[in-house]
């Protein structure tokens, strides 16, 4: 198994990517702040604990593909770091603070960040609140800006706050890659992971299909679903808290540090209970469906923009309920005499039940592409490459169908 990266010193990593650059122990040295003899044991202690990452030679040291391999991922880590932890609000602090940080902070601000208050972070690190106190002044001082607000028992960051909690979530991240990649190599492969954030088009077939296939595969690997609309699913992407987000896709992207990958082309229909007085009529009018009640995406949805385009021109239909939960659209639907807009692949069951019940085919003019958003400097896994080339086959798979 892999070692917990806050059990990593950055320092030494630090230093072990210099060396691997440089070729040398003086330049590392000297830029990491320690001596000679200290930066040997230090690297020494790593390729221990680790695996050889040097070739010993004559004219100084040479990085083995472990070595170069683990110089990409620490570079990546502490841009991450960097960009989390240098605030344009600085009027103290240091001018390079991520190259002070300690793994020991980093746990303290992310746990702090993610129970929002010193007990609930203490609980799940193991760590005092004073020890949690003095860890996030330390990090205060490093940047010259205040990264906590206290509110009555709770704590929220500021907005240095969030910025630095990114970099050091984004940073870890790059870490943990690395010591999966290391241990590969050991010839031990390490249990990977990986978080999706799932939009409410891909949870009832292509991302279950995805998830099965990679656990065939590789059963060792730990994933995490974590259910929401896109706009939270984009916000939690950017703050590294999932790795990819498979959904609709949207046109104009979110953002330019943001990379849309098509999987499939989904076709909406129109659908209703099983009882309604149009369900499984082949060629409804356009008068029979404007008379009908409706339910509608939220507005400014996807699902929203194709239902006010079926009605472009003409009056729009009843419509007393705008919703985003596929999950209460269909408990309405079964309710009363409702017609909404959904996907087919969205309610297989019911359809197939008769549950529900499709009003008119497919609508060709009305598609959504569904696709896998992530990062833009995001670089994956081998398993994580694995389980994007599984989504791709599965939705190649269910087009086909």
């Amino acid at each position: 198994m892999a070692p917990d990266p806050y059990s990593l010193n950055l320092r030494h990593l630090r230093a072990a990517a210099i060396v691997a650059r440089s070729g040398t122990l003086v330049a590392a040295a000297d830029k990491v702040g320690i001596s000679q003899p200290a930066l040997t044991a230090a690297i020494a202690g790593l390729e221990q604990r680790l695996l050889p990452l040097f070739v010993r030679t004559r004219a100084g040291m040479r990085a083995n593909e472990a070595g170069l391999m683990l110089a990409d991922r620490v570079e990546e880590a502490f841009a991450h770091l960097a960009a989390g932890l240098r605030s344009g609000q600085r009027q103290r602090g240091f001018a390079e603070p991520e190259r002070l940080v300690t793994t020991s902070q980093l746990r303290a601000l992310l746990a702090l960040a993610d129970q929002g208050s010193f007990v609930g972070a203490a609980g799940i690190t193991g760590l005092s609140q004073p020890a949690l106190h003095r860890s996030v002044r330390d990090i205060e001082r490093l940047t010259g800006v205040p990264l906590i607000e206290r509110r009555g028992r709770r704590v929220a960051l500021t907005h240095a706050g969030r910025r630095a909690a990114r970099g050091f979530r984004l940073g870890l991240g790059s870490l943990r890659a690395a010591l999966v990649e290391l241990a590969v190599l050991r010839g031990q492969p390490a249990p990977d992971q990986i978080t999706v954030g799932a939009m409410p088009l891909c949870r009832a077939r292509l991302l279950p299909g995805a998830i099965a296939a990679l656990l065939a595969e590789r059963p060792d690997t730990h994933v995490t679903v974590v259910e929401g609309a896109h706009r939270e699913l984009i916000e939690q992407l950017r703050e590294g808290q999932i790795d990819l987000a498979i959904g609709a896709l949207r046109d104009p992207s979110p953002g330019a540090d943001l990379e849309q990958e098509p999987v499939l082309i989904d076709r909406l229909a129109i659908i209703a209970r099983g009882g309604h007085p149009l369900a499984g009529t082949k060629t409804p009018s356009r008068a029979e469906l404007a008379a009908c009640r409706w339910l509608v995406g939220l507005p400014g949805s996807p699902l929203r923009h194709h239902w006010e385009q079926l009605f472009a021109g003409g009056p729009a239909p009843d419509a007393p309920i705008d919703c985003g939960s596929v999950m209460v659209l269909r408990g309405m639907l079964m309710e009363g005499d409702y017609l909404t807009l959904l996907s087919p692949e969205q309610i297989g069951v019911e359809l197939r039940t008769g549950m529900l019940a499709l009003v008119g085919p497919p609508l060709d003019d009305h598609v959504r592409t569904i696709g896998i958003t992530s990062r833009a400097d995001w670089r994956p896994t081998a398993t994580q490459e694995r389980f994007i080339a599984i989504l791709r086959d599965q939705g190649s798979r269910i087009q086909v169908n």
